[in-house]
């Protein structure tokens, strides 16, 4: 399939492309939404909620996170409400991707038919949970390496199903996404390195067959770096570099050539390694390890 979009290799998204703004993907989130509900109600309608509630009671129910956190996720949540109740649902209030949120604060306020809404409860709670928190841990990199002028990037190491979603809340916490597949960008690492020979004939090969894709070449050395600067490499990913290794790497370097560092990253180093110089901090955490923000529906 021909790839739509391409990452962003040198600032924060300003493109109107969905993938580049505090906007999700509609058509994916349409899809993840679609699929999520199937999962619950495969089996039939809501026993429980049918059994037990009225079929006119109607009520207003509210998504309160129980701790501060950066919120992501309310089109998704939305969606789910409007998914299964269509034109019975009404939108109160809500409040917007990347809005900084204390404890008992509620961000989405919503009445309809309580069948409905409690229908929907689990899969727009698991969503808004889960994209919040990244959005939020997102938020914590972003914090830690404030004014550096170093960038909080994420990986392909995002749960299947979710890659688009969870890109996006990295956006809402702050953060810029790295390539969305195999096809939007070149990285030439490891593996293809041994593949290709070397890292400037794994360059000019991936230049040869993809000149109009932005190109990447992951380095474990600075010998290695030395080889990709002489090749003209635009953009290095400096993997498992200590912090001095990156200092020595940022001295070396010139040009145009931006740096970015992937593995042996945590919060409390991070500051340290984006004073180096370099230009991206590769966090893959921010989508395989984040946890949930805690939110809760209430109705009243």
């Amino acid at each position: 399939m021909q790839a739509s979009h391409r990452y962003v290799t040198n600032q924060a998204p300003t493109s109107t492309n969905a993938t580049h703004t505090r906007e999700p993907d509609h058509a994916d989130l349409r899809r993840v939404v679609a699929t999520a509900l199937e999962e619950d109600l495969r089996y039939g309608v809501d026993a429980t909620t049918v059994a037990t509630v009225p079929a006119d009671a109607v009520a207003v129910a509210e998504l309160t996170p129980r701790v501060p956190g950066t919120i992501a996720g309310i089109p998704a949540a939305v969606a789910v409400f409007e998914a299964v109740l269509a034109d019975d649902v009404e939108i109160v209030a809500r409040r917007e991707d990347g809005a900084r949120v204390g404890a008992g604060e509620p961000v989405l306020v919503v009445r309809g038919p309580v069948r409905g809404l409690l229908t929907a409860e689990r899969t727009a709670l698991n969503l808004l949970c889960h994209l919040s928190g990244v959005a939020t841990a997102t938020a914590a990199w972003v914090s830690a390496i404030d004014g550096t002028g170093a960038v909080v990037r994420d990986s392909r190491k995002t749960l299947p199903g979710l890659r688009l979603l969870e890109k996006y809340a990295v956006r809402c916490g702050g953060g810029v996404n790295h390539r969305l597949g195999l096809g939007d960008a070149v990285l030439i690492k490891d593996n293809h390195v041994l593949a290709a020979g070397s890292v400037t004939a794994a360059l000019a090969a991936a230049r040869a067959h993809a000149p109009e894709l932005p190109c990447e070449v992951e380095v474990d050395t600075l010998d290695q770096l030395d080889e990709a600067l002489a090749a003209g490499a635009e953009l290095v990913l400096l993997d498992n570099f200590t912090v001095e290794s990156c200092v020595a790497a940022v001295r070396r370097r010139s040009g145009s050539t931006k740096l970015e560092v992937s593995g042996g990253l945590t919060l409390p180093n991070a500051r340290a390694y984006a004073e180096t110089g370099v230009d991206y901090l590769s966090v893959g955490a921010l989508t395989h390890s984040a946890p949930a923000l805690d939110l809760g529906m209430d109705l009243r």
